[in-house]
């Protein structure tokens, strides 16, 4: 008996430091390792091998092993058949950037539950010798980069080798490239513990791309997206109740009702508040598509939303609203969009005076053009206040506006750049705009922002508030700023942002937005009764000065 519990003892001790490794465990450290050298080893950074065939022959080759021992020489072959690795004097060489480390993490390198120190020492070498200079894998346009020589595999599901690939990949392009990881709610190496378990069992097309369209919503960026005709049928469907809507305080709007194809009659008139559809209240339809839809915060999250509301895969909708104090449930038929009408809306003016003595002038930023710019100020030159409606997207018209209102040449914005030389590392320059200008325009420069002031809309807001007489009035701008990297998952358009921008002293922007000086949201009754509350708000801080 004695005997028999020692065997016991003896066998429960080996299989204890053999290490088990859990299956989790053993892909975590391959998609870790298979982005580590894909961006860092000379020979891979090169494309001298096929690296996504490498990555199904580790993860077949996974299957087969249970501990760390075999893990920790299952790499140590693979690093060797990578081939030599030289010295790197260019990597000693002291640079004159300044580095922005919150992103950075090699740290993984050191898990003493996973790797042995041999390894560790190993993939330390190849980091202090990594590749420099042209990359098979990164492209560069200026300080700006994109993702080059990526093999597709399609849209639809093929196996869990290729959504594992799908998956490995877009986590090192956040995991070395994306200038807000160290921002997103959950930390990046928990979506990776988390979504391995998902790619792993999906098997089908639309749970594939389900799957896809949740990774791409933990980046936390409002830039993101995930193209995807499969996901938008699944999600909202192809057809929608002919009316038009603004959002507020969790309701939505009517402000137009359009015509069909049938000359239908439908149930609803403008100023109707839409509380509740199908048994879901707005907020709580927001919460249950937010899953798969990226943003930067709640108010980017509806805003991207909204419009989709009142999408269905059915015939009708039932919907809750309230109507001249009354509270009232309808049901009303969906159409196809081929078969709405939708009015002309006409051309909003590009500029003009809002009052007659023509003191205030008003710009719509989204329409103006980058060579209209000189004549508009021509216009405006002698007022005594300009208002700047950002709640657009604009012309590229901040250079030639800044030379005309700013009094000198100042730094406005701090950028953050991702080094090629040594992923995961950005590097920060600061950004000059303006130049001496004794003529500056010296009236008031009011700026109308929200959550559809978005990138340039953004920066160039950062720009109108170095102007001395600046106020920015509105709500929270979307809080996504810097250029984006457009790319292709799973052969579906996506994007993400591709550079960090930040106040001149370092101050996020990302996820909070350009804060405004003073705070107006549109009411429901605002907007019932056709106000620009916004608008109004600005004309009374130039009446009264606060």
């Amino acid at each position: 008996m004695r005997k028999y519990s020692l065997f016991i003892f003896l066998f429960l001790s080996l299989h204890f430091s053999a290490q088990v490794l859990s299956e989790n465990q053993k892909l975590e450290s391959l998609c870790r390792v298979w982005g580590f050298l894909k961006y860092y080893h000379p020979h891979v950074a090169k494309g001298n091998l096929n690296w996504d065939q490498q990555l199904f022959k580790k993860i077949n080759e996974l299957e087969r092993i249970n501990d760390k021992a075999a893990l920790n020489n299952l790499y140590s072959n693979w690093i060797a058949s990578l081939g030599k690795i030289n010295e790197c004097t260019e990597c000693l060489q002291e640079t004159d950037k300044t580095y922005f480390l919150k992103n950075f993490d090699l740290n993984w390198m050191d898990n003493s539950d996973i790797f042995t120190s041999a390894l560790s020492q190993k993939l330390h070498y190849i980091e202090n010798n990594r590749n420099m200079g042209n990359h098979h894998y990164i492209g560069k346009g200026g300080r700006k980069i994109f993702f080059k020589n990526e093999n597709s595999y399609g849209s639809p599901f093929t196996s869990k080798q290729v959504s594992l690939l799908e998956l490995f990949r877009y986590w090192n392009y956040v995991e070395y490239f994306f200038p807000y990881k160290y921002e997103t709610d959950q930390n990046w190496n928990d979506v990776l513990t988390e979504m391995i378990p998902k790619f792993t069992t999906v098997n089908n097309d639309n749970n594939y791309q389900l799957t896809l369209a949740e990774l791409v919503a933990k980046t936390d960026d409002s830039h993101a997206y995930l193209f995807s005709s499969l996901i938008s049928h699944h999600l909202y469907g192809n057809r929608k109740l002919p009316i038009e809507y603004s959002y507020a305080e969790g309701k939505l709007i009517i402000t137009k009702i359009n015509d069909n194809r049938f000359h239908e009659k439908v149930p609803f008139n403008i100023g109707d508040v839409i509380y509740d559809v199908n048994g879901k209240t707005i907020p709580q339809m927001v919460n249950s598509l937010g899953k798969y839809i990226p943003a930067s915060n709640s108010w980017g999250k509806v805003n991207k939303i909204k419009n989709k509301l009142l999408f269905s895969k059915n015939d009708s909708l039932s919907v809750k609203l309230e109507r001249n104090g009354q509270n009232m449930e309808v049901t009303a038929k969906t159409y196809l969009i081929k078969d709405i009408i939708l009015k002309k809306v006409p051309v909003p003016q590009k500029w003009k005076f809002l009052d007659e003595e023509k003191k205030i002038g008003y710009v719509n930023m989204g329409i103006l053009a980058k060579d209209e710019v000189s004549e508009m100020y021509r216009d405006f030159k002698s007022s005594e206040s300009i208002i700047f409606d950002l709640r657009n997207y604009p012309k590229l018209t901040i250079i030639p506006l800044s030379e005309l209102l700013l009094p000198q040449s100042t730094v406005y914005y701090q950028f953050n750049f991702p080094e090629t030389n040594y992923p995961g590392k950005f590097y920060s320059r600061k950004n000059n705009i303006g130049r001496k200008n004794p003529d500056y325009y010296k009236g008031n420069v009011i700026v109308l922002v929200d959550e559809n002031t978005q990138s340039q809309a953004e920066t160039t807001t950062m720009m109108f508030k170095q102007h001395p007489k600046a106020k920015v009035i509105g709500s929270n701008t979307s809080g996504a700023n810097g250029d984006i990297i457009k790319f292709k998952i799973a052969d579906l358009d996506t994007c993400f942002t591709g550079l960090g921008a930040y106040y001149p002293d370092g101050r996020e922007t990302q996820r909070i937005g350009i804060i405004p000086d003073i705070l107006v949201k549109p009411s429901v009754e605002g907007i019932k009764n056709a106000k620009d509350e916004v608008l109004e708000r600005a004309l009374l801080y130039i009446k009264n000065k606060n």
